[in-house]
């Protein structure tokens, strides 16, 4: 572990000619300010804290996000006199974006949809026109659209399988639940038939669907409406085409028109799987009664409308591929727009179809069309193959080129795919065995006197390999502490000698410290446990699959015929699996019902978005929506306009998830303003997450063109957080970005200066440290009037650096 070098070394700038103003050192005749831009990081902060003054004003924007300042510096512009030497001081707080709604705690139902859209982006960095990028593109898109499917056979599932098909037509079922009487075939009513009774539950699904697509709206034009500034942000004629990235063309965080093109074809996906629903079963029904052949044609008809606007539905999901050249805000074409109001249409004609009187008619077994969920399993599987052979062979062009640090050596996007279509099955699967096991009382559904059949056998397949894969999580979670307790003992050693040799060793102190160490360094075995789920996962799926066709049986039943010790094993492993995925879907629940009445609960809740929703929706538009489609445009703005009317230099300061919004928005900004801007991040993901899962975008080449194009860049670390890291950035005239590791605790033990044991600050607090107040005013006195600063070279001996 090294202490900070608190001087860093000299930096010429050959690389870029100077922005604005003739190469001279003498002052401009009046004073020229400089502003300090400070973005706070996951989780949010107030204004007051991070200006550490308890009066504060809002200079611009509004209560979802806005820029403030102290009271008494609100007019500094007017007075730039006061400000020789010092910046202006403005904090941007975007927290509301993600956490400022209690209602956002609910968006924790859309997990799978979020993961499946950051799948879309972990691409390897293969060069922009090779082949792969488009397929690559498509299969996400592709399995995004299958998520959809899935969570609208779900919902059939729960309403029109178990509630109207097997429950509301057995009388055992029905006793006891009055909410169902009317259904009854015992009654005799009106609603009592099958068609009839599937008809009015298809309104369940379609009120899943449509809240689904009023959300994405609503948060479509709240998030994905912020413009860009009206200005090319250029790129500097001597930085390589390598080393540029798609984050600083000008259309990037503007994704209207693709969210609503995916809306669409979405919506029309949902709405179509309750319209197959609703067909499967009548034309069971027509082929039993044989109810004449009018209702059969007229049957074959809409299927015909059903499978042309399915096509459609592919097709356009197919071809819409971001545009981000500029930005996009040209209207749908009307097709696209009346597709969804179309497979309504025709949604509504199979309920009058299904729906029609069928004498004689009555519903017995599962409904018909189960074996839809072992098509949708196996069909994901078949697309994350494929995703993962397009990655292996765009992660060997990215290494040709020396450009990818990719997690899993590229396999980080199928990786993380195939654990959206995991978790989607579970909470799908979660729901159905909870809801069955409500509906049928004390009797366990699928057993032999049970009074239904329950829900589909594969499900309960998947439930039972829901206990070994928590087996396999729980090892590698083993193997992470057995981990901690090695890289603490070796840590421990060399953690004494980083303080003053003169204070007493203490050996509890040292192990604490140590021990943060060695515990923040689990985020690099991130890909370890990732890896080690997917492959179970792939293979427990399989299995599961297979199981659930080979014996059309679930797991308890399958085995009767086993030994005892087999039997029981699958029984238990059945009946545990179903209760842990009914445990997740009601964890879920109670998390945001909780995080109504809890603000503590509701703002962790918010770091969970902070950190999974800072990509546009590419893929899923029922995910969680991009606040950095507000927050980055909001900065661009920020910064442009306000080096562009007082003339001024800026400092943009970033700490851990504002410092990748600081870095998307210095790279939106034009060539000129980009050039007069420095960067200070501190406790930043950029390259330690941001640039290992996210290579095609925060890799090593696209972080130093970004250095190479602005003022300067400063980095500060330390080996005791768990989030932020080094950038690993070193110029050709040899200029360090990173700045640390930092010493955390600022002092070892008691001494004069410090009666009271340091705190081990780990990822926050890094204003703390003396460097971070050397660095700033380094920082802030490059970009003064005249020619930049030259900094003396350090004496390599005194650097003070030690490891660890």
């Amino acid at each position: 572990m090294e202490t900070a070098d608190t001087t860093p070394p000299t930096r010429t700038h050959d690389k870029k000619p100077a922005p604005v103003g003739p190469s001279f050192a003498a002052p401009p005749a009046e004073p020229q300010l400089a502003l300090e831009l400070l973005v706070h990081g996951v989780g949010g902060t107030t204004p007051e804290e991070m200006l550490g003054d308890p009066r504060v004003r809002r200079i611009t924007g509004d209560d979802t996000a806005a820029c403030y300042r102290r009271t008494e510096d609100a007019d500094a512009e007017a007075r730039p006199d006061a400000y020789l030497g010092e910046p202006v001081r403005e904090a941007y707080c975007w927290s509301n974006l993600t956490s400022g709604n209690s209602a956002r705690a609910l968006w924790l139902i859309l997990v799978p949809f979020m993961v499946a859209n950051l799948a879309h982006w972990m691409r390897p960095a293969a060069p922009p026109e090779h082949r792969g990028q488009r397929i690559y593109d498509v299969l996400v898109r592709i399995l995004a659209l299958t998520l959809t499917v899935l969570l609208a056979a779900a919902a059939c599932e729960v309403a029109l399988d178990l509630t109207a098909w097997q429950c509301a037509g057995t009388p055992v079922c029905t006793e006891g639940k009055s909410w169902l009487g009317f259904l009854s075939p015992a009654n005799s009513g009106w609603w009592s038939a099958p068609g009839r009774r599937l008809a009015l539950a298809s309104t369940v699904p379609l009120l899943v669907i449509g809240f689904l697509w009023w959300l994405s709206h609503r948060t479509w034009s709240a998030y994905e409406s912020a413009s860009p500034p009206p200005r090319d942000p250029g790129t500097s004629r001597d930085t390589p085409a390598h080393q540029r990235t798609v984050l600083s063309q000008h259309g990037f965080w503007y994704g209207r028109r693709l969210v609503a093109r995916l809306r669409a074809a979405h919506a029309t996906a949902g709405v179509l799987t309750i319209a197959a629903a609703l067909r499967i079963a009548t034309a069971q029904l027509d082929r039993r009664g044989g109810h004449g052949a009018a209702l059969a044609v007229t049957g074959q008809v809409l299927t015909a409308l059903v499978v042309l606007l399915a096509a459609a539905t592919v097709v356009i999901v197919w071809r819409t591929a971001r545009s981000e050249a500029a930005p996009d805000d040209q209207s749908d074409r009307l097709v696209v727009r009346a597709l969804p109001y179309v497979s309504l249409g025709v949604l509504a004609l199979i309920a009058v179809h299904t729906a029609w009187s069928r004498p004689g008619a009555h519903s017995h077994g599962p409904l018909p069309g189960v074996a839809a969920f072992g098509g949708i399993a196996v069909f994901q599987s078949l697309v994350v193959l494929a995703l993962a052979v397009t990655a292996w062979v765009l992660h060997r062009a990215a290494r040709a080129r020396d450009e990818d640090r990719s997690a899993l050596n590229g396999m980080g996007g199928p990786a993380v795919a195939l654990l959206a279509c995991a978790v989607g099955g579970v909470l799908s699967g979660g729901v159905a065995q909870r809801f069955a096991d409500w509906m049928d009382g004390d009797a366990t559904p699928g057993q032999a006197h049970a009074p239904v059949p329950g829900p589909p056998v594969l499900l309960s397949w998947q439930a039972s390999v829901l206990p070994a894969l928590l087996v396999v999580v729980a090892v590698v979670v083993a193997l992470a502490a057995v981990r901690v307790l090695v890289v603490r003992g070796q840590v421990a050693k060399n953690v004494p000698g980083l303080y003053d040799p003169r204070e007493r060793p203490d050996a509890r102190r040292t192990r604490r410290i140590a021990g943060t160490i060695a515990r923040a360094g689990l985020t690099d075995a991130a890909p370890v446990l990732v890896a080690a789920i997917a492959a179970v996962t792939l293979v427990l799926g399989a299995g599961a699959v297979a199981g659930a066709w080979l014996t059309g049986l679930a797991p308890g039943r399958a085995t009767e015929g086993a030994p005892p010790v087999v039997h029981a094993a699958a029984q238990t492993a059945e009946s545990l699996g179903s209760w842990l995925m009914s445990a997740g879907v009601i964890l879920l629940l109670t998390m945001g019902r909780r995080a109504y009445r809890d603000h503590s609960a509701r703002r962790t809740i918010g770091i969970l978005w902070d950190v999974g929703t800072f990509w546009p929706r590419a893929a899923h538009p029922f995910a969680p929506p991009c606040y950095a489609e507000r927050a980055v445009p909001d900065l661009t703005w920020r910064m442009a306009t306000w080096t562009e009317r007082f003339d001024g230099r800026l400092v943009i300061s970033g700490h851990s998830q504002g410092s990748v919004l600081a870095a998307a928005a210095v790279w939106q900004l034009d060539l000129v303003t980009r050039s007069r801007v420095a960067l200070l991040t501190y406790g930043s993901p950029l390259e330690r997450l941001y640039g290992r899962w996210f290579p095609a975008y925060f890799g090593p080449a696209m972080l130093t063109g970004l250095h190479r194009e602005m003022d300067d860049w400063r980095n500060l670390w330390r080996f005791t957080d768990p989030i932020g890291g080094p950038i690993r950035l070193t110029t050709d005239d040899g200029h360090k970005v990173d700045q640390g590791p930092l010493r955390d605790p600022l002092a070892f033990g008691r001494t004069l200066q410090n009666p009271l044991p340091a705190q081990i600050l780990g990822h926050g607090d890094y204003q703390a440290d003396p460097v971070f107040g050397t660095v700033r005013t380094e920082l802030i006195a490059r970009l003064g009037p005249g020619v930049p600063l030259q900094r003396p070279q350090l004496d390599q001996g005194s650097s003070g650096r030690s490891s660890a």
